[in-house]
């Protein structure tokens, strides 16, 4: 995970040029490709960049022009201020337009496009027996049905709406539902605690939370309407108490007749059949009762532009996480056109992002991105080593999927498999891969290109974040020459500079803060509720341009917050250190209050208290005793010499600043040397 303060190179910080031969190689687009691809050569890509910066009006004018409009922009197209010292920061783009993104990414295709019939989305569940289908059509019918009953239960424009849900086609219902209605959806990841969900309901006082019962996720059962009772008991004891909560009847379904999984192992099928679901009369609702005598159609809100759309939370350098808002017109203009040009899209594609909905990845990917251009994926409940390790490449060529998109740290998982798991299955259908979410090293880069692709798809190594609403810097597939490890190239409208510490933009090649000299459209706007907080974590450090910063929802903050709350902790700093699988995983630093002592029970205490209060995906790898952390005389802890050590480098240059130099040596010498 990126440090708030991490500094970040030209590339997406891989490391190239560190090795030699084909880790430098310079690959470029198959002709096949590039001869009808949407952007066929760099000469193309360099005019229509071009023409997004300098004439933005126009370029995205034009995109705009596709969608529909209850009314249309009449004032200024784009107004905007990145500089602090020059009053509030404020982006706006089309503001005074109307429109509503639900009902371009359903009615537009399913009325004007006439593409009822196609299907939106191929359910893959958990076990491979476990599939089903939607189309457009019956995707909307179900959309307008949920936005009926939430309607019904009070939900109006401007209402905030908690969404905590497995990956299963009732969520993209249920975003869609909210969005249909203007009311913000905020999607919180399932794999994140009460604590965690309690937090982010109560920053945006979510009036509805819509779960569901439960959920598998490979061998491990997950009570899900529980954890959301503990998180609503919580919230009531804050003051805040939530009116409803909409339960979807996931792995309760053979109750109503839809089936149950006959291929779960047999302690999985057990657990399932013993799963008690807690009930709360007066909140609880069925969601197959609310919606079952819910009206068909539904006239959608029409939203200015500039409306919000949702909140999704993201961490920061004070721990507590940030409500990153996202309006209605810039992000459905961003994601339909950074889909169609990362991607390449074609009509008869079949798109399959892995990502959770959780994540902005997933919101972009998975739904707004690839429904905004009428294409067809595969909404994934699974993990991909389950039920065997072939389990991706399986479902490749079970949907003929055209393009894949998936983490560098799935990759680096699957690699150590070795290639037999990926060629005994066909994966003809693929066409394109790309990877999300972090720098992808060389070697992973090139085993997904050989392996995966067989050495004729393209892949398309992305940097963006969940401020960014849409990829930042990333290869188009028909254009752009590749390197391994390298994301290449702004996408349209974006445009990148490298700064020192004293805010001088640096040329060629360089080491710096990356930062953006102007907006694009999915720009975040503001922080929920904290505008203050927005301009200061993103704009006061350098004023003119917007500052990437950490772009990850889990921060090393939060999880020092969940250390030190253990009653044997007195303080605790947590830094990234590399990984064979992960890429990076949570090196931690612990100082012991007086009359405890470091031993192994200790450890595992404070493990499960990082699962419990954050989530199992923020549980440390290492953790270290440190009887003193390196601070400045004025009492800050040095991150980087921490980094240092974890890392076992001794080459630390000037730590004249440190106030007590024999802590160092003493933290080298007792540093974690294995995985705990």
């Amino acid at each position: 995970m990126g440090l708030p303060e991490e500094r970040s190179g030209t590339g997406n910080g891989s490391g190239i040029g560190s090795g030699s031969g084909e880790r430098r190689r310079t690959w470029s687009p198959p002709p096949e490709f590039s001869r009808t691809a949407h952007v066929p050569s760099m000469a193309r890509y360099r005019e229509l960049h071009r023409r997004s910066v300098l004439e933005p009006r126009e370029f995205w004018g034009d995109i705009a022009k596709e969608f529909y409009w209850k009314t249309p922009c009449s004032g200024p197209f784009l107004q905007y201020n990145f500089d602090v010292t020059k009053g509030k920061i404020f982006i706006e783009w089309m503001k005074g337009a109307t429109t509503n993104i639900c009902y371009n990414v359903l009615d537009r295709n399913v009325n004007e496009k006439k593409l009822g019939d196609r299907v939106a989305f191929y359910w893959e569940g958990n076990e491979p027996g476990e599939a089903t289908q939607i189309t457009y059509r019956e995707l909307l019918t179900q959309v307008c049905r949920c936005a009926n009953a939430l309607r019904k239960q009070g939900i109006r424009k401007g209402d905030r709406v908690s969404i905590y849900m497995p990956m299963i086609l009732e969520l993209v219902v249920a975003m869609l539902a909210c969005a249909r209605l203007g009311a913000l959806h905020s999607i919180v990841f399932a794999g994140f605690s009460a604590d965690s969900l309690c937090e982010r309901i109560l920053d945006s006082s979510c009036s509805l939370v819509i779960t569901a019962d439960a959920f598998c996720r490979g061998e491990k059962l997950v009570n899900l309407k529980e954890l959301v009772d503990e998180a609503l008991h919580k919230c009531q004891e804050k003051g805040f108490p939530v009116k409803s909560c909409i339960v979807v009847k996931h792995l309760g379904r053979a109750e109503l007749g839809m089936g149950d999984s006959p291929s779960r192992s047999p302690p999985l099928k057990r657990a399932c059949q013993d799963l008690q679901i807690p009930w709360n009369e007066g909140v609880d609702l069925w969601w197959h009762e609310i919606l079952g005598d819910a009206g068909e159609e539904c006239e959608p809100e029409w939203c200015d532009a500039e409306d919000p759309l949702f909140i999704l939370y993201t961490s920061g350098s004070t721990g507590k996480p940030k409500g990153v808002v996202h309006t209605v017109g810039g992000y459905m203009l961003y994601t339909a056109t950074t889909f169609k040009y990362v991607f390449d899209f074609r009509e008869d594609d079949v798109f399959w992002c892995t990502a959770d909905i959780g994540w902005i990845t997933g919101h972009s990917c998975v739904t707004y991105g690839p429904l905004a251009n009428g294409a067809t994926s595969v909404l994934f409940e699974g993990i991909p080593t389950y039920p065997d390790v072939s389990r991706l490449w399986n479902t490749v060529d079970k949907y003929k999927v055209t393009t894949v998109y998936i983490a560098p740290t799935i990759i680096r998982l699957l690699m150590k498999f070795g290639d037999e798991p990926v060629t005994k299955c066909s994966r003809a259908s693929l066409r394109l891969l790309g990877t999300v979410g972090e720098p992808i090293n060389p070697e992973a880069w090139l085993w997904y290109y050989r392996v995966v692709g067989a050495q004729r798809c393209p892949v398309v190594d992305t940097f963006w974040q969940t401020e960014t609403g849409g990829q930042m810097l990333t290869p188009l597939p028909g254009a752009t020459p590749t390197k391994p490890g390298s994301a290449t190239l702004p996408f349209f409208g974006v445009v990148p500079a490298i700064l020192n510490e004293s805010g001088e933009e640096l040329e060629g090649e360089a080491e710096g803060y990356l930062v953006f000299k102007q907006p694009w459209p999915a720009i975040t706007r503001t922080m929920y509720g904290n505008h203050e907080r927005f301009e200061a974590t993103y704009f006061r450090k350098f004023p003119g341009y917007y500052v990437t910063g950490d772009g990850h929802l889990l921060s090393t903050v939060e999880v020092e917050s969940a250390l030190g709350e253990h009653k044997a902790i007195a303080e605790a700093a947590v830094v990234s250190h590399p990984h064979p699988i992960k890429g990076e995983c949570l090196y931690c630093f612990v100082t012991l209050r007086e009359g405890h002592s470091f031993t192994p029970t200790l450890v595992e205490e404070l493990k499960k208290q990082v699962r419990e209060k954050i989530s199992p995906i923020a549980t440390p790898d290492y953790i270290q005793n440190a009887p003193n952390l390196p601070k400045t005389r004025s009492g800050k802890i040095m991150r980087w010499v921490l980094r240092k050590i974890a890392q076992n480098d001794h080459d630390l240059g000037d730590t004249s600043s440190v106030a007590d130099q024999s802590v160092i040596s003493n933290l080298f010498s007792h540093r974690c040397q294995t995985v705990l």
